[in-house]
């Protein structure tokens, strides 16, 4: 084969890549669109929030922990005040193997307040949250199980909120929405707020309308304990134990809710190293369980299409990042080894659909919509600097992937990456938590 017949080649091959990739992106990009145009235009599923009486069943609330004394105070005494029947709720943090002052933080709070805890101190076995809650949900005798992670903040009405669908026999899961309570702290954190509006207020809440699949996110949420026996427990070798859990829920035909009016308020990174370690961690995990999921998601029969190809695409988000970064490179190498001309506006059309097809976990206009839905319009002018955070999270994304494919070749175990906190603990505070869980920041209620 001739030297233009070998570049031809190339030429042919980087091309059917870079199409297969542009194809990709607009499909996200169309997928996004219809989950705006539904937030701002369709019908709204929010179905169990009118469940204010009930026989409220037996619930343990879980709080994971490792080395949170900076937060864990603010977490337990926040839970102290819902408004869900003390008879019928057992607050029980999961101390995973802490060094710091949590467990004496946990213990003292629980001698003021006998028996409303289980504690639950664990000392060895196996690092990670997975593997916490998997030898926490052993101790557990109640009917539902909700998780919070240390460093988030309860409002009074949410723990009735999440459980309400459970009066559903079809559901195993619920999901509430994640509020940064540090927004204010620097642009990083402003952003990550957008992020956050963007994924929940449209993303998420399209996802219930339309009958997709909602997807569990580890915290602000519970499951139904007899379902989650059902598929096996908790899965220890996995860093995303929450969308391991949404999907193997999904196969054994339970359903998973979300509720945007539930609100809980978390702390978000507040610099840049420990975001990048916090989504770099997210990727792995979600890859990881897209690599274990993905086959027998698509060929379940007894999941609708329209599931199994939103499942689909939902799974393999965290690739198209390096997606995303290869489309700009074989655009590059189109340009220099091609004589066509056409093959000049790949660069910018490749540029254009990766800017507007996938943003930092939401698109752009995902984020603009969901600051109209909040009533914080004003947020809007930080959009364009969004641009930057996802160049952050597509190179922080995209070097996690190649890493974790070098880490399976040589049979490396995934290793859990603790976010760092920057609350300042005030002694005997409770957080600032609004009175009720349905109040949205802004006064916007869809």
């Amino acid at each position: 084969m001739g030297t233009m017949d070998t570049v031809s080649l190339i030429n042919h091959v980087l091309l059917a890549a870079s199409l297969c990739i542009i194809a990709l992106l607009v499909i996200y990009t169309a997928r996004h669109y219809v989950f705006t145009l539904n937030r701002l235009f369709g019908r709204q599923r929010q179905p169990y929030l009118d469940i204010e009486h009930g026989v409220w069943p037996q619930v343990v609330v879980c709080v994971a922990a490792h080395n949170e004394e900076r937060v864990i105070a603010d977490c337990l005494n926040a839970l102290l005040e819902v408004d869900y029947p003390h008879d019928r709720m057992t607050i029980m943090p999961v101390n995973d193997r802490s060094t710091d002052g949590t467990r004496q933080i946990i213990d003292d709070i629980a001698a003021k307040h006998p028996g409303r805890f289980s504690l639950f101190h664990r000392t060895e076995g196996r690092p990670g949250k997975a593997a916490a809650l998997h030898d926490a949900t052993a101790l557990i005798e109640a009917e539902i199980m909700i998780v919070f992670d240390a460093d988030y903040l309860p409002a009074r009405g949410l723990i009735k909120q999440l459980v309400a669908p459970f009066f559903d026999p079809e559901v195993g899961a619920i999901m509430g929405r994640v509020v940064p309570v540090n927004a204010g702290a620097n642009l990083l954190t402003r952003l990550l707020d957008l992020e956050r509006a963007g994924g929940y207020q449209v993303d998420q809440t399209a996802r219930m309308n339309l009958g997709l699949v909602p997807q569990y996110g580890g915290t602000v949420g519970g499951i139904r304990c007899r379902a989650l026996a059902e598929i096996g427990g908790w899965n220890i070798d996995t860093l995303a134990e929450d969308t391991d859990v949404t999907f193997r829920l999904l196969q054994r035909g339970w359903k998973t809710v979300y509720q945007n009016r539930s609100e809980c308020y978390e702390e978000v990174p507040e610099v840049w190293p420990v975001r990048v370690r916090q989504i770099s961690r997210w990727s792995r995990g979600h890859n990881q369980v897209m690599v274990n999921n993905i086959r027998k998601l698509v060929t379940n029969r007894h999941i609708s299409l329209r599931e199994r190809v939103d499942g689909a695409l939902l799974l393999l988000i965290f690739i198209m990042p390096p997606i995303q970064l290869l489309g700009w490179v074989i655009a590059a190498i189109l340009f220099y080894i091609a004589a066509q001309s056409i093959v000049s506006g790949w660069v910018f059309l490749t540029a254009l659909l990766c800017y507007g097809g996938l943003g930092s976990n939401a698109a752009f206009f995902e984020i603009a919509a969901a600051t109209y839905l909040d009533g914080h319009r004003n947020r809007i002018r930080l959009l364009p600097l969004n641009l930057f955070g996802f160049l952050v999270s597509m190179v922080a994304i995209s070097r996690a992937a190649v890493t974790q494919i070098a880490d399976a070749w040589r049979k490396r175990e995934l290793v859990w990456d603790k976010t760092e906190r920057f609350r300042t603990p005030v002694p005997g505070a409770a957080g600032a938590v609004p009175a009720a869980s349905d109040t949205k920041p802004g006064g916007e209620a869809r």
